[in-house]
């Protein structure tokens, strides 16, 4: 199916390439007062995709891109796909020794050639016509569908430099979707601070107390049903975009679990966003990275999840140093880009107290996830083993979760000790010893004694 979207859309831009060459011929020929063909640009026709069944074709009719649109669209697609087709704006002036500014576009400092500008596409449509190149810059707005999309974008230009040499930036998800068909799956990286998470569990595993599967049920119930209640009942006017959750409670209580298993039941991504991380390394650079993951979350129904809350939204004293001013700024940021974030967002941190007042406010569920009970301690050792293993006969799981107060993820630690140091014996029946080693072992991370 890629290989036979990415060939569709290849003819259907091998179209547009060739459409577009005339298009950049025609104007430098008429800007130099050459002999040329056509009076306007205008009159090179683009190509015609009615009926045309690949990807790319779809979106522009869907679209109704005009022409300067598309041209558009086009010029932010050149340096990834066929780059060279820009030389012709590499030429020199001859009066001048250098390039023409009128030209507009930069080099990169790996990619050769011309990567264009705002300046290059207002070349291209309007040449000199002022009140032309008054109406293009329109197609920079944020009200348009090229950035109300997440379509394509002009990057700031240098602090004091004109806004129109900012680099047209096609965004990756337009590049991979409209040549081979689909989304990539970014990587978590400095630039992209969040990384996809996933289970193999599913419901049958959950072991949590009444309240909270009620207040999970709640959650399933608006990603079910909350566009619906939003735009066929007409309640986007009035409720909030989104859904917002805080789960709260110690490690290993299953708050990634169910974050993974809600994206899993409706086949939705799920991205955990370790804020530490990124406020420890990237003091000062958070909005911009923490950018990077809403706008590629915003259409597609992703769940965002952040880990370690607190690194953010803790409770703070007065602003005493720069390090507090940044973190306030970042605070501000988060909460506006949650605010408007359509999708589901979770935050977890390990304590509820731990959250300012001011911004658990704004959660529609916050959901405390307590260390189990015996009786769900009980259900958690019994369904943790192997197929393969068994238990020596002293071993009694009762005991085990009457005697020893762990988390789920403990439990889980404590049972993966076990069962490896059953396989370096060449054996399969897990011992007692093993597995209070392994509990021994979990207390000890948590600086508790048995």
């Amino acid at each position: 199916m890629v290989a036979d979207n990415a060939h569709k859309n290849a003819v259907s831009m091998e179209q547009e390439l060739n459409w577009f060459s005339k298009v950049l011929d025609t104007r430098l020929k008429l800007h130099m007062g050459q002999e040329c063909s056509y009076q306007s640009i205008e009159e090179v026709e683009a190509p015609k995709h009615q009926g045309k069944d690949s990807i790319y074709a779809a979106f522009i009719n869907y679209y109704q891109l005009d022409f300067a649109e598309r041209l558009l669209l086009m010029l932010a697609f050149i340096p990834h796909i066929r780059p060279q087709l820009l030389d012709p704006l590499m030429i020199e002036n001859k009066m001048t020794n250098r390039g023409w500014t009128e030209f507009g576009g930069i080099l990169g400092k790996n990619h050769s050639g011309v990567l264009p500008t705002g300046e290059t596409f207002l070349f291209l449509m309007a040449g000199n016509h002022l009140e032309q190149r008054f109406w293009l810059t329109k197609l920079f707005q944020g009200e348009h569908i090229f950035a109300r999309h997440h379509i394509l974008k002009l990057d700031p230009a240098p602090d004091g430099e004109p806004f129109l040499s900012g680099v047209i930036q096609l965004s990756r998800d337009m590049l991979d979707y409209l040549t081979m068909g689909e989304y990539h799956q970014p990587v978590m990286s400095s630039r992209f601070p969040a990384k996809r998470i996933t289970t193999e569990r599913d419901w049958s595993d959950l072991v949590v107390d009444d309240k909270t599967r009620i207040q999970i049920d709640e959650i399933k119930t608006w990603l079910e049903y909350g566009n619906a209640l939003l735009y066929d009942w007409g309640m986007s006017k009035k409720l909030r975009k989104g859904y917002r959750c805080l789960f709260y409670g110690p490690s290993g209580t299953g708050k990634t679990m169910i974050a993974c298993l809600l994206g899993k039941d409706t086949n939705r991504d799920v991205y955990r966003v370790d804020l530490s991380l990124v406020v420890s390394k990237y003091i000062g650079e958070t909005e911009k990275n923490l950018s990077a993951v809403f706008d590629q979350a915003e259409h597609k129904n992703w769940i965002l999840f952040f880990d370690e809350a607190d690194a953010l939204f803790g409770k703070r004293t007065n602003v005493s140093d720069a390090h507090d001013r940044f973190a306030n700024q970042e605070v501000s940021y988060l909460l506006q880009r949650i605010e408007d974030y359509n999708g589901l967002v979770v935050l977890a941190s390990n304590q509820k107290d731990n959250m300012d007042d001011a911004f658990t406010r704004r959660f529609d569920n916050m959901i405390n996830f307590a260390l189990p009970k015996p009786g769900q301690r009980l259900k958690i050792w019994e369904q943790a083993f192997a197929e393969k293993s068994s238990l020596a006969p002293d071993v009694s799981l009762n005991e085990l979760a009457k005697n020893y107060e762990l988390s789920g993820g403990a439990i889980m630690n404590a049972v993966g000790y076990a069962s490896l140091m059953t396989l370096k014996k060449n054996s399969k029946e897990i011992a007692k010893n093993d597995l209070l080693a392994g509990v021994h072992k979990e207390f000890q991370k948590e600086g508790r004694t048995v």
